[in-house]
This record gives C-alpha cells, structure tokens and sequence, in this order.
C-alpha cells in the first residue's frame, strides 16, 4: 500500500427520498440557508487532507445545478445514478478512478448528512493512517431492540454489541470496487459500503462518533439538524475565544 495515498469523498445523491414525502428531493431541502447536501460537500472540500469530490446524480436530477453552491467547484465532479444506492456508488467510483489510484482511501459519505462533526471527520482520516482493511463511523446503541413478528415482539436482542452504522465510511478504491463487484454477482443489495467489504470476510473498523451525525429521513430530522448545526457553531465559537 502507499504511503501517500490520499484521500477522496463520494457522495451517492441520486436518491428521490419517497420516505420524506418532499416535492424536493430531500438533498435539496433548505437547511439553515444552505441545501442539506451543501452541507455534506462542504465537510470535506473545505478540510485539506481531501483531494476532491465526486457527487453521484440521478439522470432527471433538475436541482443539483440551480440549488447547489457546488455545482461548478473544480475539486467536485459529477457522476450517473444507479438502480440502486450500491450501484450508484459502483458509478461514482468509476469516475473517481479517472483521477485517484487503487490505493487511495475514498470516504463514502450520505448526502443526507449534513451535521457531520470535523472532530469526527479527523478522527476516522486518523485511523487510515495504519488502517489494513476500512473504517466507518458508527455509534453504540443505547436503545432496546426488539425483533418484530408482523406487530408483536418476537424477541429482545441484546444491545451490547449492537452499532448504528454512519457514514463516512472510507475503504481503498480497488478494494471497495472488488467488493461491491463482489456482492453484485452475487445479486445481493447492499445497504452500506461496510456490508460489501464485509462480503469478502474482512472487518471494518468501527469509529465511535457522535449521535448529531444524523441522516435527514423524516420532515422533523430538518428542525433537529438545525439545532445540532446551531449547537456545533457555537462550540466551535466557544472554541475560537479561548484559543
């Protein structure tokens, strides 16, 4: 492996978000003045250890041009949907290749994640210094579980090593190609980049990060990434001062 690979992001954003109900699609809903996926983008162009972006489309995608503030960065290019979320990523690591190498780490990240933390974000570039395989953000869970017969609980999963997987994940380009290549011929759905790699009997690495990094699923995540993006200036305001 390199010792200088760098670091890329790929956001699959082809998604239409039936579950929020929007007109809009929910990427393109306004967030503090800003569409969500702004804010996604804005996480890694803005961080220097990233080399670039490359933002995943879907073929009747009519606001990424007019809405988004990165439509005409140089640092963000575009790439086809898919069929599906792990067919869109296959896409957008096609045209990645065009620019990165097979050893570079690529950052998978949703771009219905707008409050993700730099201190997170550093945290995970952290870890893939001496990384062998991936890692992803994720969190422990505190809640319950239950496991569901039609309405009734079947049964009560234990927790203690249960994790909510968040995004960015990062894998190497060519690993991350073979495995969802992998899963593919297979015809298996992966719902995460992990899942794929994971296929291939490897294990990720799990990074605790923080419960704010939450995805825009449902018309009320809106007004709670609005305070969690509220909260997180404020302490980096606080931060600012004393330093």
């Amino acid at each position: 492996m390199s010792a200088h690979a760098r670091h890329w992001v790929l956001i699959p954003a082809a998604g239409v978000g039936r579950r929020f109900g929007a007109e809009v699609p929910k990427q393109y809903l306004d967030l503090a003045g800003r569409p969500v996926i702004d804010h996604a983008i804005g996480a890694f162009v803005d961080h220097p250890s990233i080399a670039g972006c490359v933002v995943v489309l879907g073929s009747e995608d009519g606001w990424w041009a007019d809405t988004s503030g990165y439509a005409g960065h140089p640092r963000v290019h575009r790439a086809p949907g898919g069929a599906e979320r792990c067919h869109s990523v296959r896409n957008g690591l096609d045209v990645l290749a065009r620019h990165a190498a097979d050893d570079d780490w690529v950052l998978v990240h949703d771009a219905a994640r707008p409050c993700l933390r730099r201190a997170d974000l550093d945290a995970l570039l952290a870890t893939l210094a001496d990384e062998p395989v991936g890692a992803l953000l994720a969190v422990p869970i505190a809640d319950t579980v239950k496991r569901a017969d039609a309405d009734r609980v079947a049964a009560t999963v234990p927790r203690s090593d249960l994790w909510r997987a968040y995004t960015p994940q990062a894998f190497r380009l060519g690993l991350l190609r073979r495995a969802l290549d992998h899963a593919e011929a297979q015809d298996l759905i992966v719902t995460d980049d992990a899942s794929a790699v994971e296929l291939l009997g490897m294990r990720p690495r799990l990074i605790d990060g923080h419960t704010d990094n939450i995805k825009i699923t449902r018309p009320e995540d809106l007004p709670l990434a609005v305070f969690f993006l509220g909260q997180q200036q404020a302490a980096d305001g606080c931060r600012r001062v004393k330093e």
